[in-house]
């Protein structure tokens, strides 16, 4: 009977992946059914067929505007996933660190966990006016307001899994003979890894969706800065490419932490 259903879980894998596939076309032909019945005009929602030729255009550093306004899509996305690797990277540092200290001592979880609750619960713009006060409007305001986005909830994520690691599992590492770091680095941590990488999963996409607010400062050469510029001089269709880029870049890095996260605990969903 196991083996029934691990045969249809695999077989529901592909199936799953095809589902996907031919849901795009879908949501396009439903895209422009919209454009063609004219429930909005062409300039409040373009068609498919413009944002693709916005792409296009965009993405052509000789079209006599270096792309768009001075830089192609693939350099702003460069510049965009830049911030956001390095927000996420110390956000994930910290929020693990954190999260540890957190798990391992409960006073520390009583005094800390108020805290990142509190940062949490913020908005980016909430303290991006302080971080420019505090940092300038360079590079610096823009990455500490991808870190602080990023590591609440890594940091809650860790806590929790360093709570919930069987004891038995603990005991016997001192059984054995383990000291404390030990038994962090080869019993606490593996355990925990899963439900780790899912806060991962969490701070990558909170800190993803911030950057075009981070790009409010001093980022016009980023993906968000192109959302900005665009919304002033209400070009929508470049205002979609944005969005479609930033959502499908999104995805494809979700897809890569589900794989990891997968790799790294095979088990999970299986009886």
């Amino acid at each position: 009977m196991a083996q029934e259903e691990r045969r249809g879980a695999a077989l529901s894998a592909p199936h799953s992946v095809l589902v996907r596939v031919a849901a795009v076309p879908v949501l396009l032909a439903i895209w422009q059914l919209l454009v063609l019945a004219e429930f909005w005009p062409s300039a409040v929602l373009p068609g498919p067929g413009q944002v693709w030729d916005q792409l296009l255009s965009a993405s052509d550093a000789g079209n006599g505007q270096g792309g768009y306004a001075g830089s192609t899509v693939v350099e702003r996305l460069g510049v965009s996933l830049r911030r956001v690797g390095y927000g996420v990277l110390y956000g994930v540092l910290v929020g693990i660190g954190l999260g540890l200290v957190m798990g391992l001592v409960p006073l520390v979880r009583a005094v800390a966990e108020p805290f990142v609750t509190f940062l949490r619960a913020l908005p980016p713009l909430a303290y991006l006016s302080l971080l420019v006060i505090w940092f300038g409007i360079d590079e610096e305001p823009k990455v500490y307001l991808l870190v602080v986005a990023a590591f609440p909830p890594v940091a809650v994520a860790t806590a929790a899994a360093v709570t919930g690691v069987n004891r038995q599992y603990v005991e016997a590492a001192h059984a054995l003979g383990a000291n404390r770091l030990g038994v962090v680095t080869a019993v606490v941590l593996p355990a925990s890894a899963p439900e780790i990488l899912t806060g991962v999963r969490l701070a990558v996409g909170i800190a993803y969706s911030s950057v075009v607010a981070a790009e409010t400062v001093n980022g016009a050469d980023g993906i968000g800065g192109m959302v900005l510029n665009a919304q002033r001089y209400n070009q929508t269709a470049v205002v979609l490419l944005g969005l479609v880029v930033i959502g499908v870049t999104g995805l494809l890095i979700d897809t890569a932490l589900l794989a990891l996260q997968r790799a790294v605990s095979p088990w999970r969903g299986r009886a």
